[in-house]
């Protein structure tokens, strides 16, 4: 049977967009497959840290927002602040973010079809889903990635997976909302409170972003409330749209290729969104997803390479954040304030 396409990108979210473009610049014909229409809001951070930045900008996408100078976690008075030393990052709308993606993967020649899934069937010479025949499948679809379950990589929480070694707590989750007020700082704010952290982000000069990453069953204004810094700040200001949620954070898989599949973003396992860093690694795991077509070894290696900081650093605050040192986090950064700059500028690399 021919193929349709040379590249199906399941999950039409920022990071399939990315692929898409990536795929694309490489010469191949690209078919999107996403069951919603754009744009698509998701509960998260909405920081872009520079690197990340970079990456979009080198996407073709430079989308409007609020500059962001670095980063300041604050819990109980104490306050542990780094600026970033290469320049800004920026706090950008997620639905502002995917307009500007999707306009550049259409501009760039994908085609993008509504539709879902469905099963994934496989032989030697191409993959099936959607109703779409490709060459390969680039599973772009989130946390909850139906082709990570349909081609049997999935790993159910609790089992051990043969994977790179990281720390993590439980299972957590996120909520977001806006507000809608003048933005009073160039930094994101982390606010440490006794479950939860709470990002906050200007994406616009009147818009700020509240997420919130605790255990599962918080309640977004009960531990707003255990925030006093920031329930003051927010107290005169109406919300701008529902609370949104996400989770549970922790994805694991237990291989990023099988056959003619390759799994990438969200979809190929996930820390926790404590650092930021989601969309940085999901940039980069479709750029070598799309260069190592051909090679599932390769895929394999220079994925473990992209994602290396993001899982070490990122799994030991996640360790720290659900364990009795909790409290200790925030004192720690501003006591040792090079310790914690040069972690957050690996991380904003």
């Amino acid at each position: 049977m021919s193929a349709d396409t040379d590249v199906l990108v399941v999950g039409g979210g920022p990071v399939g967009l990315a692929a898409a473009v990536e795929a694309r610049r490489a010469g191949f014909d690209v078919v999107v497959l996403e069951p919603r229409a754009a744009p698509v809001d998701k509960a998260c951070g909405e920081g872009l840290l520079p690197g990340t930045l970079a990456a979009v900008r080198r996407l073709g996408v430079d989308p409007a927002g609020w500059d962001l100078r670095g980063i300041s976690y604050r819990q109980d008075g104490t306050v542990a602040d780094h600026r970033f030393r290469d320049g800004p990052g920026r706090g950008v709308r997620r639905t502002v973010l995917h307009t500007a993606l999707h306009e550049a993967a259409l501009a760039a020649g994908a085609t993008v079809v509504p539709g879902r899934v469905g099963t994934v069937g496989q032989d030697d010479d191409g993959v099936t889903a959607g109703g779409v025949r490709a060459r390969w499948l680039l599973a772009c679809d989130g946390l909850h990635s139906r082709v990570r379950r349909e081609v049997g990589l999935e790993v159910a929480p609790g089992r051990r997976a043969p994977r790179p070694r990281s720390s993590g707590g439980g299972r957590r989750f996120g909520l977001r909302r806006h507000y809608r007020l003048a933005a009073w700082s160039d930094r994101v704010e982390v606010h440490w409170g006794p479950r939860v952290e709470a990002y906050v982000t200007p994406v616009a000069a009147d818009l700020v972003g509240v997420a919130l990453l605790g255990p599962p069953g918080i309640v977004f204004d009960d531990e707003l409330a255990t925030l006093p810094e920031l329930g003051d700040r927010l107290a005169d200001a109406g919300p701008a749209g529902p609370v949104r949620g996400a989770g549970p954070l922790r994805v694991r898989s237990s291989a990023r290729t099988r056959g003619r599949v390759r799994l990438v973003g969200d979809a190929s396992g996930y820390v926790d969104a404590l650092t930021g860093e989601g969309l940085r690694v999901g940039f980069a795991q479709a750029r070598a997803a799309v260069v190592h077509l051909d090679d599932a070894g390769s895929y394999e290696r220079a994925w473990r390479r992209v994602t290396r900081d993001y899982r070490l650093l990122t799994g030991g605050l996640v360790a720290a954040a659900t364990s009795p040192v909790r409290r200790g986090v925030v004192p720690a950064a501003a006591h040792l304030p090079g310790i914690f700059g040069a972690v957050v500028e690996r991380l904003a690399r």
